[in-house]
């Protein structure tokens, strides 16, 4: 599930490293400061947990911890920017080999297969708190894997949207622009653009979080209404994928552990095909079994109301999805008593970002604006790093201020509205251009005229 910024911790990978697939992963050498912590001495997780958990129990009873947006002390605080690692890319190879197949319902299996690996960070990672994101701030990276993804289901169609050329075992780009559009409530917007084939993606993040005393509950916020795919070579095929809640749990024992227990939704209107997962609770001795099952079925865009697996009847399943989503999980055709490998999720690792030079990133896109704090946290200066830290946060409030007492409001740079339309944000011209210029290589934009810190 997906974070905007907030007081609650989301999940920290190891250093990615290559997988049995061949994936083109070269990053952009910069200057500034690496995001995966060097080898010193600093608190444990023990000490950070207990410490957090003090915080925590200030907010037993309040409806909504996410939206309070407190602020953490540095110690306990990854050297990580939130909207840099937030992002549903993990393998951006099964994102470009959605549209692929001839067959819709091959089409929704790789709907599935790019479902269970765009969070591969919480099954190789471990829980972490990103910095708290400013208004304004801004991150764009590229990713460049090759299109070597099969089809799950029928005939390939590897080409790109234009139809002049194959795009098979040739390298693709994917290129990533997200922007925090609100602080109150906090809510970012992003948009995914594999030009070459024609793929999108778009989305509000935002979530709800409670404290329950012994943990964390992490729901879908009032603006998150999931992502959308689409898909331009398929008469422009629109596919909403739903979060479910989230569990984080392990404050008392002193290690952070997630999970899932509820049902999300994949639904296509133009093809008539939807989708329920439900994610199992632990087992009958509290061990985690991170059990999902699913099943997939025609359906009526106009009166479905179906949320339960048991709701659906039999003649109208065409197949059904059962597996463990920190490992193997498999599809079983309608008619057909065998089931089928739909994702390994065991040989993955999250692939690498590349990410535009120092030179030309803003003073408000995110590795430079944290880029002081970033370093102090690295040195193990944390009192210096919390220093930095609340002279930004002081910096937004007192811009807040000066907007509210001239009555003026926030406008993003990249997306239309902070809110607006409704779960689908969509690109201003500069949004249009920033994405352009990814996909180019041109990394240049003009600085903002207004920045939220």
């Amino acid at each position: 599930m997906a974070s905007s910024s907030s007081g609650s911790p989301t999940y920290k990978p190891p250093p990615a490293s290559s997988s049995t697939e061949s994936i083109a992963s070269t990053h952009t050498t910069t200057s500034v400061p690496p995001l995966t912590p060097i080898s010193r001495e600093g608190p444990d997780d023990s000490s950070k947990l207990r410490t957090f958990l003090s915080i925590l129990r200030k907010f037993i009873g309040v409806a909504d911890i996410a939206s309070v947006r407190f602020s953490l002390p540095a110690q306990l605080l990854e050297p990580i920017p939130n909207l840099e690692y937030w992002n549903y890319l993990d393998r951006p190879e099964t994102f470009i080999s959605i549209g692929d197949s001839e067959e819709e319902l091959g089409r929704m299996l790789a709907v599935l297969r790019f479902w269970f690996t765009k969070d591969l960070k919480y099954v190789k990672g471990k829980p972490c708190k990103p910095y708290n994101s400013a208004l304004g701030e801004f991150f764009r990276c590229n990713w460049v894997v090759e299109d070597t993804v099969q089809p799950i289901l029928g005939r390939a169609q590897k080409v790109s949207v234009d139809n002049t050329h194959s795009t098979a075992n040739k390298p693709i780009k994917v290129s990533y622009l997200t922007e925090q559009t609100s602080h109150h409530p906090p809510v970012s917007a992003f948009f995914v653009d594999c030009r070459e084939k024609g793929i999108t993606a778009r989305g509000f993040d935002q979530l709800s979080a409670k404290f329950t005393g012994t943990g964390i509950r992490v729901t879908p916020g009032a603006h998150n209404l999931g992502i959308f795919l689409n898909l331009l070579n398929r008469d422009n095929e629109e596919y909403q994928l739903t979060h479910p809640a989230a569990h984080l749990g392990g404050l008392l024992r002193g290690s952070l552990s997630v999970t899932v227990a509820d049902t999300c939704y994949m639904t296509c209107s133009k093809t008539k095909i939807k989708v329920i997962l439900h994610y199992l609770e632990e087992g009958w001795l509290g061990k985690s079994q991170n059990k999902v099952t699913g099943v997939m079925y025609h359906y009526d865009p106009e009166s479905d109301k179906r949320t339960k697996i048991k709701d659906v009847p039999e003649s109208e399943v065409i197949a059904r999805i059962e597996g463990c989503w920190y490992d193997k999980v498999y599809y079983t055709l309608t008619g057909s008593k065998e089931s089928q490998l739909l994702i390994d999720l065991n040989p993955l690792m999250p692939v690498p970002k590349i990410i535009p030079p120092v030179a030309d990133q803003l003073p408000n896109e995110s590795r430079r604006f944290w880029a002081d704090v970033t370093q102090a946290i690295l040195d193990k200066q944390f009192a210096a790093a919390t220093k930095v830290k609340t002279e930004l946060e002081e910096r937004q409030r007192e811009k807040a201020a000066a907007r509210k007492a001239q009555k003026e409001e926030w406008k993003p740079r990249f997306f239309t509205g902070s809110l607006t339309p409704v779960g689908k944000p969509e690109l201003t011209d500069e949004g249009r251009l920033a994405l352009k210029g990814l996909h180019e290589g041109n990394y240049c934009l003009s600085e903002s005229l207004v920045t939220g810190a």
